[in-house]
């Protein structure tokens, strides 16, 4: 079993950041694909970023291209997420999500077997 447990989450006005943390405990698998989602009230979960096992690659949905930066701690056990330039529609619940096995669509949240509980990131107009 792994246990995601996000933080960092919080109030922040247009055009601030946040960094969101996402530690893993149990039984972790540091060779495999993590990323984060959000969920808007009343949308679909939706991809925000990946990174790869190592560090290496990562994949970002173009609506936070070149605001936000996915990073990820292997000692630790810990992927990041950098929030930069925040904007009222980044407003959401933020999860981070782990594979279990690779799998090569990482934008797919079926794509992933283990999920945090969420942190709430509100930005204020």
């Amino acid at each position: 079993q792994v246990n995601l447990v996000e933080s960092g989450g919080g109030l922040v006005q247009a055009g601030g950041s946040l960094r969101l943390s996402c530690a893993a405990s149990g039984r972790t698998f540091r060779s495999n694909t993590k990323a984060w989602f959000r969920q808007a009230p009343g949308s679909e979960r939706e991809f925000v970023a990946g990174v790869r096992w190592d560090g290496g690659y990562t994949y970002y949905a173009d609506s936070v291209k070149g605001r936000f930066t996915i990073s990820r701690d292997n000692g630790k056990d810990t992927v990041y997420l950098q929030m930069s330039s925040l904007k009222p529609e980044d407003t959401a619940i933020y999860y981070c999500a782990a594979m279990a096995v690779p799998r090569d669509t990482w934008s797919n949240s079926n794509s992933y077997d283990y999920w945090g509980q969420g942190t709430q990131v509100t930005v204020s107009s």
